[in-house]
């Protein structure tokens, strides 16, 4: 029959520290994978307009942004505080917009210059002139798809 000898004392068994440096890469590489950082410096405000019915944009990707709204309070000093057009980190006027299409769109994979989307995030209280003219400069770069960015209301 087998003793049981419960009087020794046993130390524990030494940690072993050889695999802590690649659970610390396997979570290093999570977070690089998983965070996104932040694209656009907003130099605008934009409160976007309430809708009903909205749908969400499956490949981001392929969306190039154009923000519309009155300079933040930082930039109202050098721009005023009339309605500006900013596209990426920089304020432009509406004739820049064809540039804009053209230097987005060569930068592009060929198989997806032809499914590129302007996606206008304009604050709420941006007159129509305004996105009328946006939209007869996208017409001009042949930027025909087109979308709106606004949030769900809340209440009918």
């Amino acid at each position: 029959m087998a003793r049981i000898r419960k009087e020794e004392k046993r130390e524990a068994p030494a940690l072993s520290t050889s695999s802590l440096p690649d659970i610390i890469f396997m979570l290093l590489f999570f977070f690089m994978a998983v965070t996104t950082m932040k694209e656009v410096t907003f130099k605008v405000m934009v409160k976007p307009p309430e809708a009903t019915e909205i749908q969400k944009l499956e490949n981001k990707s392929l969306i190039r942004y154009i923000y519309v709204g009155k300079p933040t309070k930082d930039y109202q000093k050098t721009f005023g505080s009339e309605t500006r057009i900013q596209l990426g980190d920089a304020f432009a006027d509406v004739n820049e917009l064809e540039d804009y299409v053209v230097r987005e769109r060569s930068a592009m994979k060929e198989e997806d210059q032809n499914v590129m989307t302007i996606s206008i995030k304009a604050d709420k209280d941006t007159r129509m002139g305004v996105i009328s003219d946006i939209k007869q400069a996208l017409r001009r770069a042949y930027a025909l798809k087109l979308s709106y960015s606004a949030v769900q209301r809340t209440s009918y």
